[in-house]
């Protein structure tokens, strides 16, 4: 079958390998749609395991079920998750699923970016959705994306009538401003250094836009009635951003650090000066939980998250290479999908 082989950003291989073959409980997938998510690109995080193939945003049809699987059968359309928790260890226990060993150890074979993968048993188990009429591969690729944006919005606390500033309207960025618009809150700022991103984030729920290059703070408090706001969601690791977020934040408010930062990056604060009696929070999310992803799906399936609309560029799996390459500029794309049997 073909792959495309992850060598760094600008080297990204069409090569041929052998499709997998499947054991007991697991399943073999055909991919019809794979999304290039941010995490994808970032080559520090990469570097060490190359040559690999990557593509964990998926939507596909099973074509093999293993000995023992009797909640699927050939045919079934679906979306699945690459990591799934133990359930059982301490960190499950305390609902944080998604800091579990298991959850870390666990992954397709090959990766989504590939005409086949294996779903292994543990993965059939606790990480397969079944695909609704309504919900096609493409917009399937959006569950997982989606499922990490729902879990950050709940552990930050969303709540409809708050104030939500997203800092950088990239992919994640629009999906986080789309889905706080569809939750309830009364009103979602986007900042951004590109003119086209923050008119993408108009026509995804934005009530106003910044760009970063002003003063964010004082354009928020004119914008929000004098206030800061209730919830900043950063989604770049752009340094001056982060600091932009810290002073955004109003009282009692939440901060919620979604996108990493480069790799060594340290940023210092001041405990006094921006939180010693301010009741701030500072918190992070790391990927969804099943439920997340249930609820993932059913925003998508019901039309709350128009998630098609979001798609710039359709390739194949011979321009993988393109795509990675559209993704890491960050400038003329926003969602690029790769359709492994063009």
């Amino acid at each position: 079958m073909r792959v495309a082989m992850y060598y760094s950003n600008k080297d990204v291989r069409l090569e041929e390998m052998p499709r997998p073959r499947i054991g007991p409980g697991e399943l073999l997938v055909r991919v019809e749609a794979g999304g290039i998510c941010g995490s994808d690109v970032m080559e520090w995080y990469r570097r060490h395991k190359v040559p690999l193939v990557l593509g964990h945003e998926i939507g596909g049809e099973i074509v093999e079920v293993g000995d023992g699987v009797e909640k699927y059968k050939v045919g079934d359309r679906i979306s699945a998750s690459h990591h799934v928790p133990c359930n059982a260890c301490h960190y499950c226990q305390n609902g944080h699923e998604t800091v579990c060993e298991t959850l870390r150890k666990t992954n397709f074979d090959p990766g989504g970016f590939a005409e086949y993968f294996r779903l292994p048993a543990i993965n059939v188990d606790r990480g397969v959705y079944l695909l609704p009429d309504e919900v096609s591969f493409e917009e399937a690729t959006f569950i997982e994306p989606v499922a990490c944006v729902m879990r950050g919005q709940r552990i930050a606390g969303l709540i409809p009538g708050q104030t939500v500033l997203v800092i950088g309207s990239g992919i994640s960025g629009l999906l986080h401003v789309h889905a706080a618009d569809a939750l309830g809150a009364t009103r979602v700022i986007a900042t951004d250094i590109n003119d086209d991103r923050l008119h993408a984030a108009l026509r995804f729920g934005a009530d106003e836009t910044i760009h970063a290059k002003e003063d964010v703070p004082a354009r928020v408090r004119e914008i929000n009635n004098g206030l800061l706001a209730d919830l900043v969601i950063v989604c770049t690791g752009a340094v001056p951003a982060i600091h932009q977020a810290l002073q955004s934040v109003e009282r009692g408010g939440c901060v919620l650090f979604f996108a990493p930062t480069d790799q060594g990056v340290i940023i210092p604060l001041s405990i006094n000066d921006l939180f010693w009696r301010n009741e701030i929070t500072l918190t992070t999310s790391y990927a969804g939980n099943f439920a997340d992803h249930v609820k993932a799906l059913e925003m998508i399936r019901s039309g709350k998250l128009r998630v098609a609309e979001m798609i710039t560029h359709r390739l194949g799996l011979a321009e993988a290479g393109l795509g990675f390459q559209l993704v890491a500029g960050a400038e003329d794309s926003i969602k690029v999908i790769i359709e492994p049997q063009r």
